[in-house]
């Protein structure tokens, strides 16, 4: 599950569409903060969006996503949960073979906020150990749960190399009350290429069979991308061009 953020350029943290690098003294960028620093230094080609998902891999809703991108030959990024890779590491192996890239999310879904500076080294230590045992490789972009960016997070993940990645449109498909319509709504709403776009493909964080609504949305906002000829990457093959 995440919260809403604009487009920011803060250094070091990526909302939207854009990375960057060299993080002030911001511990967590808040959305009016997110939406001020709208700069759109994009790694996203601007004929494409990066399509991400989150909190996954899940044995139901990460399978329906990846049939909804192979049936549009969309590509996208998943940012991946040590503690659920631990229990599905297969997923990871159909996440991989389909071609979409695999990112670090967390081992367990905590604000990141809520942590104590080891306790949050120890996190990501073992998010890494357990996504790179199962995918066969590391992974180089980092989102943290909710959205939340402390500076000892962005720090951390710095020091070993790290993207972190946050977005630019989110469609808010972990609420109970969302519909296939509404996340559609919500995540193309002013998208004209070039954003980075959320979503999840697991319920263990969220409304309880929320991947359902995200598979049946996705569905709608693959439709309406390839009407606009948008294409839909992963963050490895958006068309950018990295620092």
């Amino acid at each position: 599950m995440s919260v809403r953020g604009g487009p920011a350029w803060a250094g070091g943290v990526a909302a939207g569409a854009v990375l960057a690098w060299g993080l002030p003294s911001v511990s967590i960028l808040l959305e009016p903060v997110r939406r001020a620093l709208d700069v759109r230094a994009s790694v996203v080609a601007r004929d494409g969006v990066g399509l991400t998902f989150d909190d996954g891999p899940h044995p139901q809703g990460t399978p329906a996503v990846l049939s909804a991108l192979a049936d549009y030959g969309a590509q996208a990024t998943f940012f991946l949960v040590g503690e659920q890779v631990v229990r599905h590491p297969e997923l990871v192996h159909e996440i991989r073979d389909a071609g979409h890239e695999i990112a670090l999310h967390c081992d367990r879904h905590r604000n990141s906020m809520r942590l104590t500076p080891r306790q949050l080294r120890d996190d990501l230590d073992r998010a890494h150990e357990r996504i790179a045992a199962a995918a066969g490789e590391s992974p180089r972009r980092y989102r943290p749960p909710y959205g939340v960016l402390p500076t000892t997070a962005w720090r951390e993940a710095r020091r070993r190399g790290w993207e972190t990645v946050l977005w630019r449109s989110n469609g808010r498909d972990w609420r109970a009350r969302a519909t296939p319509a509404s996340i559609a709504g919500r995540l193309l709403d002013g998208v004209a290429g070039g954003e980075v776009l959320l979503l999840h493909d697991a319920d263990y964080y969220s409304a309880p069979g929320s991947w359902r609504r995200t598979a049946d949305g996705l569905r709608i906002v693959l439709e309406s991308l390839a009407a606009r000829r948008l294409a839909v990457h992963s963050l490895a093959g958006a068309g950018g061009t990295l620092p």
